[in-house]
């Protein structure tokens, strides 16, 4: 199987059910996904350099949503999307949450803005976080002209907010402090 096809060559790509541009507001938004999860697997690629019995669990976790995102691009990649052919799903959200909420009972206290980095895998989730947060923007684009799978957006919106914990995590674990952004007000407060 040759893996060049030719039939991209004049600037259009196709979608399940369309032939569209290739800056087409659709492939944009998967096209950014796509782009994320390659940055998440250099991050987890980073990980796996580490002691196994200290990051398995971050690993597991990465690997899980690039699956994830993969479906995010799949329910995406629709002209108009069908309902019962849809992957991303409320629970895939609602286990980014629980993954953020256990982040954070071991993460210190926050209360003003931190510069991306730290460590190195600190630094590359931060990357994964804006790359995230661009994609999210894309699909809002998306949304506001063609038909898109809400749970995407809320997938992906979640997810940002996991590479923060989990950039921040990876710094506690490695026992590097996060750099506070030294003209930053004390922005954040501990909710009850």
């Amino acid at each position: 199987m040759k893996i060049y096809t030719r039939t991209g060559d004049g600037g259009k790509t196709s979608v399940i059910g369309a032939r569209v541009e290739k800056d087409d507001l659709r492939v944009e938004a998967y096209g950014t996904i796509d782009e994320l999860n390659s940055f998440v697997g250099q991050a987890a690629a980073v990980l796996a350099k580490l002691p196994a019995e200290e990051w398995s669990d971050r690993l597991e976790q990465l690997t899980v949503i690039q699956h994830e995102l993969f479906d995010c691009g799949s329910d995406l990649s629709y002209a108009s999307p069908e309902p019962g052919k849809l992957k991303v799903s409320a629970e895939m959200t609602e286990k980014l949450e629980r993954w953020i909420d256990e982040l954070e009972e071991n993460n210190p206290p926050l209360e003003k803005f931190i510069l991306p980095g730290g460590s190195e895998p600190a630094a590359l989730l931060h990357v994964c976080r804006t790359v995230c947060r661009r994609a999210e923007r894309r699909v809002v684009s998306l949304s506001r002209e063609q038909d898109c799978p809400d749970e995407v957006r809320k997938y992906l919106n979640r997810l940002s907010d996991y590479f923060f914990a989990a950039a921040r995590a990876a710094n506690v674990r490695l026992k590097v402090q996060d750099v506070e952004y030294e003209r930053s007000a004390p922005v954040f407060r501990r909710r009850s």
